[in-house]
């Protein structure tokens, strides 16, 4: 009998997954694998708590169908909340199922992992400053240091709520632009600083808040840009960074999430094109990637095992590089969209990997203690050729 992983889904509105095509291909490799990939959410849980009603994917009729199986040895969370009832409902679950293995875990708020994050000298001086938004004198203070300034939730994803202030030369107000909760763009609006609060009136600033020093993101046309890494656990149990591409995004956007209307380019072009020598491209692409490496480790060390982050970073015209914020349930249609299929068949195989590491090492006799190695992976590393989907 094949191993089994179960993938965590919440419903949308309609009974919908947000995934269902990643899962359909996830399913497809765990076939390769020798894998049995099943969907499921907490609402699938049958009352007695023994069986779950799960979505499987049949190849050969290019469907999905329900079946009732038994709970999995390890459990993929890829719950995306979208809302405090979905929170809460996959918070009872974790609660209630705490002897499941789970491939991938929840982390902290923003502001929680900026301060962790900053007690690693490795990965202290690729911070923004950041603060926690208290007071309208406080953003005073900021906007006066920094000539532009983000104001981010601690929570959510997407760019929803995200709001970029710059200042203007020769005058005394900034530039406000951004996306409400719901990634609506904002137009851009020139404000006093003492009225930015009352602007933002009910967006919850002190409490939900963090205010964060600006890079510069903007090229030559005014869209702005960053980078979307991918770093994951491999079927050793090491840290590799799968891949790092870029991504520009729409006119007046202040963030470039694919999902907020985003272009994917490869980080390669992206970086030949602003900084043009080789040498400069190759060292910035290494310290990019070790950055990549010491926040995973970093962040395992505080959180326990997890199998993989989307990490989003900038690249300063100077050519310094910023992290800007850690997704722990990242997509990795980044890839897909810049045509580099083996990065992404590899970055959707590689939990499937990892999964069966785990469940191989606790079958194994215990004749070693050791920690999983975490090995930094250069970006030229991994040649091998990838199945196709």
């Amino acid at each position: 009998m094949n191993p089994q992983l179960g993938v965590l889904a919440i419903y949308m509105p309609g009974r919908k997954l947000e995934e269902l095509s990643f899962y359909r291909k996830l399913s497809m490799y765990g076939q390769k694998l020798g894998v049995d990939v099943f969907v499921f959410t907490p609402d699938d849980v049958d009352d007695n708590r023994t069986r779950i009603h799960a979505l499987v994917y049949n190849k050969a009729t290019r469907s999905w169908t329900r079946r009732w199986v038994g709970f999995p040895p390890i459990v993929y969370d890829r719950c995306r909340y979208h809302g405090a009832d979905n929170y809460r409902k996959i918070t009872r679950f974790r609660q209630k199922y705490t002897n499941l293995r789970y491939l991938s875990r929840p982390l902290a708020n923003k502001w929680t992992v900026h301060c962790l994050l900053s007690e690693n000298e490795n990965i202290a001086p690729h911070l923004p400053s950041t603060v926690h938004y208290k007071s309208r004198k406080q953003l005073e203070q900021f906007l006066k240091k920094y000539p532009i300034v983000y104001m981010k939730p601690k929570s959510g994803t997407g760019g929803r709520g995200i709001v970029r202030l710059q200042r203007l030369r020769g005058s005394s107000g900034y530039l406000m632009q951004g996306r409400d909760a719901n990634r609506r763009i904002l137009p851009a609006t020139k404000v006093p600083a003492a009225q930015i609060p009352t602007r933002l009136a009910g967006w919850g600033l002190q409490s939900k808040y963090i205010v964060q020093q600006g890079i510069p993101l903007e090229l030559k046309d005014g869209r702005v840009h960053d980078f979307r890494m991918l770093v994951q656990k491999d079927g050793k149990g090491m840290w590799q960074v799968t891949g790092c591409a870029g991504r520009i995004g729409p006119p007046f956007s202040v963030t470039s999430n694919l999902h907020g209307g985003g272009t994917a380019i490869s980080m390669e072009t992206m970086l030949k094109n602003r900084f043009r020598t080789e040498e400069t491209v190759k060292s910035i692409k290494e310290t990019a990637y070790t950055l990549g490496i010491h926040i995973a480790q970093h962040l395992e060390a505080k959180f326990g095992t997890f199998c993989e982050a989307g990490i989003d970073l900038a690249v300063d015209p100077s050519g310094h590089v910023w992290l800007l914020e850690v997704n722990p349930k990242p997509s990795r249609d980044v890839f897909r969209l810049t045509g580099d299929l083996q990065t992404y068949r590899r970055a959707i195989r590689r939990p499937i990997e990892f999964a069966l590491h785990l469940l191989e090492k606790k079958a194994a006799p215990k004749t070693d203690t050791n920690h999983l190695d975490l090995v930094p992976q250069s970006p030229q590393s991994e040649s091998h050729q990838d199945p196709s989907v």
